[in-house]
């Protein structure tokens, strides 16, 4: 089975994957990510450094390595999250979903007409991509049960500091006001049946939300690893 469809199927079933998050827009990086043995890497094109010209790639890198790129695109756009798929995503994280209407567009823009209204002729597309929309805010929190509703939504996606800033509360899973959220959002998930992921920062909180239920972990970023790990070295180096 092709990593891709493997991939989906997974995630569907809403087995554990791990992924890293990356910000460097290097063919080079991303497939070091990659042959570390994770199932995913995500592509920033919200905050991270790579454009589209980067895509095919970056996502060439770490298909080869053996795991599956995603994009988070930068909004609800259709072209953004067509040309983010016809260059060789796999599926989209969709960030800045606040309600049902909001996901109904992202979703369409993943899927063919009749069921969406995808533009056909990505060289790269694939043939089953798969959407996540994020929650990130005290409004998709409401809405959580409307969106998860809409045909076409793969799952969800958290990100958690984003949240924090909307809630106004820290950006720590033990916040009474995040964990509140937080909880809010697995038990939606799980009655939907259908599969949440979120961004950890490292790899014990990473295991706290995969026994929460959370089945698409983000484990590392490529910024965040370059920088912790200089500044461990550096540190021993000087004591």
């Amino acid at each position: 089975m092709p990593v891709a469809a493997c991939f989906r199927s997974r995630l569907v079933a809403r087995e554990p994957l791990y992924g890293a998050w990356s910000v460097i827009p290097s063919a080079l990086s991303v497939r070091l990510l990659a042959a570390a043995g994770l199932d995913y890497v995500v592509i920033d094109l919200q905050h991270g450094g790579a454009v589209e010209a980067d895509l095919p790639a970056m996502t060439s890198a770490i298909r080869l390595a053996g795991a599956t790129p995603v994009a988070r695109v930068r909004h609800a756009h259709t072209a953004d999250i067509g040309r983010a798929l016809d260059l060789g995503c796999e599926g989209v994280i969709v960030p800045n979903i606040d309600s049902a209407a909001q996901a109904r567009q992202a979703a369409g823009a993943v899927r063919y007409p009749p069921a969406g209204h995808r533009s056909a002729g990505g060289v790269l597309a694939a043939t089953e991509p798969f959407c996540l929309v994020m929650a990130e805010s005290a409004d998709a929190v409401a809405a959580l049960d409307a969106t998860l509703a809409v045909d076409g939504v793969d799952g969800l996606y958290v990100g958690p500091k984003d949240l924090s800033l909307s809630l106004g509360c820290e950006a720590d899973p033990d916040d009474p006001v995040q964990n509140v959220a937080l909880q809010r959002i697995w038990a939606a998930c799980a009655a939907a049946g259908k599969p949440v992921g979120v961004h950890a920062a490292d790899g014990s909180t990473a295991r706290r939300y995969r026994e929460a239920g959370c089945t698409l972990i983000t484990t590392a970023d490529d910024a965040g690893a370059i920088t912790r790990h200089t500044a461990a070295q550096l540190g021993l180096a000087r004591a």
